[in-house]
């Protein structure tokens, strides 16, 4: 009969109260090593103490001890014994004398070892998640909250990209897995799905989570059936912390800035009506029409670039009369930044010859808010409800301004363009998650989750105009009513989503079969509304002043008039999807080495896009319906104890997103894109071989060999139109995607005299490539009204926009600790991207290329004592140019090879912070 979690718990508070009488006057960590299953001391057990690289045996008690002195610092046991497995304990020594602390070792031959890997997985040591990822037989990567800090990130979004094949478009919140950019991918907290921030992409900048509400970071490459089957690339999940303790407060204050907004700290300029805190309450004037009644100015606004961060956080628990227990924690947390980039944007003929030749001057100014609340109500060992509440703004706004040549009115040169945006998201994220252990057998975990979006672009302002040359005086142009404009933009999107799963354990640990339910019903609501500034060609402005000519006065006298789009009328499309997906899995020993998962998942897919457009005011209505069946098999072989061999094969889809279907057009500078209803799926099949190894409990070394065939892949392509708009297509029949990742994790030193130097690599090789069917595309977007889309690229095949030949992360970390509670860590982070494809070349032009980028990082942390601690980092330490570059083409007559279309530098960052725990 198997012994409940009810009496572990009560045998290991008995063992930890003896063992502490004992200790009497002694310093250090004193403990126990039991097996889970008897509740007997285990004798001969190997206990590593990981940080003094000192290493013990328990007696004929199975008790330990190590003497150590009371610094107050975080140390890591891990305990072994052979045909047991391992387990990790990281403790904090320096509140008691000694410290106790009880290992559970379970037998290989044991239906008791979820029970141990779920305890652990409330742990956020780096050797912790390593030990997950090596038990597990799913194929994933984890980063937990040790390694954020040691690296010196501040956000999800970055943590990504240090993980192996995964990197993040330069100047975009777009994240690319193995060479498969946002469609392919997909987010989730505590694996439930969060919508998207920004219309133009599928998931939520990562941006958002800053690291101080993360627990761990999991990254899936590889397919299985708890996940949606909208997949090709990844699903990254971020676990919300879960505290369990004695009650803290911390409070963290910080200051920043960068090389290039000091140089121009005393000619930053942003536009009106923003607050610093990244909040505003205005949108759409009531008719707009009707007269120039708008709240802000259009003048640019001189500020000066403060930037900073505050945040509090803070736990406890309570534990009650009657045996249950309530975790508390709260975070609260405000920071900005500011930022100033100068270079070159010029659009290319295919010759090479001008067509707009800018120099572009960006200064910005960021903000992100955050508050999180969360609250763990555990019943019984086997029983617990945890409430998750999530909210986050963010706002970014920045003020461009373009010099130079445009084609057809400012050809020599004397154009400007003045364009000041401003974007704001507020996400919020409500959870109620349960985890319940009926008996030794079938376990029953549920989630449910409510989540609001709302993005808003409240007072975009554009004009063009052009020094006169015999005046000296600038006056407006257009060649079209769009150059001199206001837009606003609202968004809105509403999910809510299902979890259910049931797992079984076979008899005689043969393996676990789940069943389970995944649902997710969402709604999206976009509007935008432009007036259009038909403006006098010659009159002369004051770009400082626009407010001189734009007002009421002006427009009653008829120097200027203000057009919407067709019938002035906004632009709207709604978006539904429901997706509702039963699933199996089987997990099963086949033998004492080697496992298999076997999974089915079976997706109803509906997904519904109405627009009313100025290119279709019509109402029409687009439907996607789909069943998806979608097999995947997950097979572990276990070489020795440290050493797996994996293999993982699966079929998933990938489904247009509701803008790509909504025959709407939004325009840049540069550039346009519209909406295609012909749009639909792609079907992908995934392959992926693994082979890991854990040379010792915080060391890994790996290799992994994938490949990815998709029928009818999606492309973002420039239509053969002499709008020349870009549009989404089903660009050919197939693509494939195959690549090699590589990982290592090495202590290279560790004493108690010097510290710890450890080292840590990843990098990726990936080759993408798809087939380019312009028949395909005309066949497939016929249009009711008649016409379709054609597409004249330069090439026949092409890789994957996005997608870069080679990665590399590679990380130096030194760790020393003295007395008093004291330790520094310091760590140089490197990572790089090679060549990566940003757009297909059209009309004979070449390939649009981002040149490879290497970024070098410097994190220092030094902890005074056990409430004092202080940060400071280096970022972008070589200042590295960013260049998108035209690749020429064979006959050419260009005279540059692989001309510069856009570059800038974003100058070198430095933060400081300090922090205080009460």
């Amino acid at each position: 009969m198997q012994s409940t979690k009810h009496l572990f718990l009560a045998l290991a508070l008995a063992f930890g109260l003896l063992s502490f009488a004992s200790a009497q006057q002694q310093y250090g960590i004193k403990g126990v090593v039991l097996d889970v299953e008897s509740m007997k001391p285990i004798e001969g057990a190997s206990v590593r103490l990981l940080e003094r690289n000192r290493e013990s045996a328990t007696d004929k008690d199975g008790n330990f001890f190590f003497d150590l002195p009371k610094d107050g610092k975080e140390y890591t046991i891990v305990a072994g014994l052979i045909g047991y497995t391992p387990d990790t304990l990281v403790i904090k020594h320096g509140q008691d004398d000694v410290h106790f602390a009880t290992l559970s070792l379970v037998s290989k031959n044991s239906v008791l070892d979820e029970i141990v890997i779920s305890r652990r997985r409330e742990r956020i040591s780096e050797i912790a998640l390593l030990d997950m990822r090596r038990q597990s037989n799913l194929m994933v990567e984890y980063m937990g909250a040790q390694e954020l800090s040691r690296k010196g990130i501040s956000d999800a979004g970055a943590a990504v990209n240090r993980m192996t094949g995964v990197s993040r478009q330069e100047g975009s919140n777009e994240v690319f897995v193995r060479g498969l950019g946002d469609r392919y991918n997909n987010t989730t907290l505590n694996g439930l799905p969060v919508p998207s921030n920004d219309p133009e992409l599928k998931n939520l900048e990562l941006g958002l989570f800053t690291s101080d509400i993360i627990e761990y970071i999991t990254i899936d490459k590889v397919y299985s059936t708890y996940l949606p089957g909208d997949f090709a690339g990844g699903n990254v999940d971020i676990a919300s912390k879960n505290y369990d303790g004695k009650g803290f407060l911390e409070v963290k204050l910080g200051g920043n800035t960068n090389t290039n907004v000091l140089k121009n700290w005393n000619s930053f300029h942003l536009q009106d009506g923003p607050n610093p805190f990244g909040f505003v309450n205005y949108g759409v004037p009531n008719d707009p029409l009707g007269g120039f009644n708008f709240q802000n100015s259009m003048n640019p606004v001189k500020k000066t670039p403060i930037t900073g961060s505050f945040g509090l956080l803070g736990g406890k628990s309570f534990r009650f009369a009657n045996g249950h227990k309530l975790n508390l924690f709260a975070s609260a947390n405000y920071s900005s930044d500011a930022y100033h980039r100068e270079g070159v944007n010029r659009q290319l003929s295919a010759g090479g010859a001008v067509i707009n030749d800018l120099e572009q001057l960006r200064q910005g100014y960021t903000t992100n808010s955050t508050g999180m609340v969360t609250a763990n109500y555990i019943f019984n060992p086997n029983h617990s409800i945890t409430y998750n509440f999530l909210m986050m703004n963010s706002s970014d706004q920045f003020y461009d301004t373009y010099t130079g040549a445009l084609r057809d009115m400012a050809e020599d040169g004397s154009g400007l363009i003045r364009r000041s945006t401003y974007i704001q998201n507020t996400v919020t994220a409500n959870q109620l998650l349960g985890k319940h252990k009926l008996n030794d057998k079938i376990d029953v975990n549920w989630g449910l989750s409510y989540n609001r979006v709302k993005t808003k672009i409240p007072d975009r302002i554009q004009n063009f105009m052009q020094l006169n040359d015999a005046t000296q005086q600038y006056v407006f142009i257009q060649n079209a009513v769009t150059n001199n404009h206001r837009y606003f933009q609202d968004l809105s999107e509403n999910e809510i989503a299902l979890n259910l799963a049931a797992s079984y354990k076979l008899d005689d640990d043969k393996g676990i079969w789940s069943v389970g339910y995944n649902g997710k019903m969402k709604k999206r609501a976009f509007e935008d509304f432009q007036v259009n500034f038909s403006v006098p060609r010659n009159r002369p402005i004051d770009p400082t002043n626009l407010d001189e000519f734009f007002n009421q006065e002006n427009l009653n006298a008829g120097l200027f008039s203000q057009l919407g789009f067709n019938a002035d009328l906004p632009q709207t499309y709604d978006g539904t999807q429901d997706i509702h997906a039963p699933f199996t899995n089987l997990q099963y020993n086949l033998t004492e080495r080697l496992s298999g998962t076997l999974g089915l998942r079976y997706e109803n897919i509906r997904q519904d896009v109405s627009f009313m457009t100025q290119l279709d005011r019509s109402g029409t209505t687009n439907s996607i319906t789909r069943n998806e069946v979608l097999p995947s098999l997950l097979l572990k072989y276990v070489l020795k104890d440290n050493q797996n061999l994996r293999m993982g094969l699966s079929k998933t889809y990938t489904l247009p997103q509701f803008k790509e279907r909504a025959f709407f057009i939004y325009r840049d500078i540069n550039e346009s894109k519209q909406g295609n209803p012909n749009l639909y799926p792609s079907t992908d099949y995934n392959l992926d071989l693994r082979w890991e190894a854990f040379p010792k409990s915080s060391e890994l070394l790996s290799a992994t060999l994938f490949g990815k065939y998709i029928q009818n892949p999606i492309n973002e392509v420039l239509l053969a139109s002499s709008s020349n708009d870009i549009s989404y297509v089903n660009i050919g029949d197939y693509g494939t995607v195959y690549g090699l990742e590589v990982e290592f994790k090495k202590d290279v030193l560790s004493t108690d005299q010097f510290g710890k130097l450890s080292f840590g690599a990843n990098a990726a090789y990936i080759k993408t490539d798809q087939v380019i069917d312009p028949e395909k595309v005309r066949r497939e977007t016929q249009f009711p009204s008649g016409g379709s889309y054609n597409i004249n690229l330069t090439n026949t095949r092409s890789g994957f926009t996005g997608a870069s030949d080679f990665l590399v992360n590679t990380d130096l970390s030194y760790y020393k600790a003295w007395g008093n509670a004291s330790d520094i860590m310091a760590t140089v982070v490197y990572n790089y991207f090679s060549d990566r494809l940003y757009a297909l070349g059209s009309e004979g032009r070449g390939n649009q290329i981002d040149q490879g980028v290497g970024t070098l990082d410097f994190i220092f942390k030094y902890k005074i004592n056990n409430r004092f601690g202080i940060d400071a980092n280096v970022l972008n330490v070589t200042n590295p140019s960013f260049n998108r570059v035209q690749e020429t083409v064979a006959g050419s007559d260009s005279a540059i090879d692989a001309p510069i279309l856009f570059n800038y530098r974003k100058g070198i960052r430095f933060s400081l912070g300090v922090r205080y725990r009460l």
